[in-house]
């Protein structure tokens, strides 16, 4: 890995425990959500994320360049490119590496559904963004999620564990995949994977609670934190949310506790 990609990795996991809480404000254009006020209001939104001052946040380009600027230097910025959906209704790339550094980002992330019919073009994409991202010095992020017959996400852990390989063979820096569920399982994963992993923030849970203690079994079984959407800008209490998430991953403080530190 060469200097500019250490530097920029390096904002983006610069807490002391190595760790990354990272929030992810690109879901409105890809994934038919409606006009949840999470995404509809972003100015508040992300004002209420940065209270609560993450390691980075992740944004379509529009966002940043319309947003960002009052909280440059305030954490990591990362670039989505993709605007892409599991049933394959739309597979494009929004944006390109250039792009992130024109802006500034401290990382581009992709989106790659693995499993089914699109499998090879997805992983045609990365490869490029990879190569893109090596001509630059600029980290590629990869969120990855393997999908069953009828391209629905699924989380078996032999299908992570295939995604996350396929991704590694193809020089992503980082990989984010979600927690397949089963401790023993995931850390074999991330025992395997010779790039940091960290876990996605997965569909809107019943309860906050719930969506924490995904991601504190998925931090004990190893991964270097998370990166979390739904299930913080869903929040009535968006800034609460996101202190809880950074108590568990880097506090490694019991879920109950962590609810306690929402305010």
């Amino acid at each position: 890995m060469g200097l500019g990609k250490q530097v920029r990795l390096s904002r983006i996991f610069s807490h002391p425990t190595g760790r990354l809480c990272s929030i992810a404000i690109d879901h409105y254009m890809v994934y038919n959500l409606g006009l949840p006020p999470g995404l509809a209001h972003m100015k508040q939104t992300l004002a209420s994320i940065m209270t609560a001052q993450p390691d980075a946040v992740t944004m379509h380009r529009g966002i940043a360049l319309s947003l960002w600027g009052d909280y440059v230097g305030q954490a990591g910025l990362i670039l989505q490119t993709s605007g892409v959906r599991p049933d394959d209704s739309s597979i494009e790339q929004f944006n390109t590496v250039e792009d992130g550094l024109r802006i500034g980002a401290d990382a581009v992330a992709i989106v790659a559904f693995l499993r089914g019919p699109s499998e090879a073009r997805y992983l045609k994409a990365v490869a490029d963004f990879v190569t893109d991202g090596m001509r630059h010095e600029m980290p590629v992020i990869c969120h990855a999620y393997p999908r069953d017959p009828d391209l629905n996400i699924i989380h078996h852990p032999e299908d992570i564990a295939w995604t996350v390989h396929c991704l590694v063979e193809l020089g992503v820096d980082v990989v984010k995949v979600p927690y397949c569920g089963d401790p023993v399982a995931h850390a074999q994963i991330v025992a395997d994977c010779p790039v940091p992993i960290v876990a996605a923030g997965g569909p809107k849970t019943n309860t906050l609670r719930d969506a924490l203690q995904i991601m504190s079994d998925a931090v004990d079984a190893g991964v270097l934190g998370g990166t979390v959407g739904r299930n913080v800008w869903s929040d009535p209490n968006i800034s609460g949310a996101v202190r809880a998430y950074k108590a568990v991953i880097h506090d490694r403080t019991p879920v109950d506790q962590a609810l306690a530190l929402m305010g």
